[in-house]
């Protein structure tokens, strides 16, 4: 059984438990102290659930538009831009 986009109904079951995972992930990991690098696993697991939800719930993975792909793979790079920056914000704190 597949709806209009080609995409099983199996495939959004796995990616939403896939997503249940990794937001149980997060919360645990919140407890386990890594130093400075807490919130690079936290942004780090962020990043992969906001890509999960592009690519199948926002049926990014099966579009044939070539801007499609331009404006998802933009933003991804401003993402990591932000990422890049604040963590080197962050990580670097303590050297004053």
């Amino acid at each position: 059984m597949s709806n209009e986009h080609g995409t099983s109904v199996k495939t959004y079951l796995i990616i939403g438990a896939t997503l249940l995972v990794l937001t149980v992930a997060t919360t645990l990991i919140a407890f386990v102290n890594l130093g400075p690098f807490n919130p690079v696993v936290a942004l780090t697991i962020a990043t992969i659930k906001a890509l999960l939800v592009i690519l199948f719930f926002m049926h990014v993975k099966g579009a044939s538009e070539k801007l499609t792909g331009v404006v998802v793979a933009s933003g991804f790079f401003f993402l990591a831009i932000l990422l890049t920056l604040s963590l080197s914000d962050y990580l670097t704190r303590s050297w004053w």
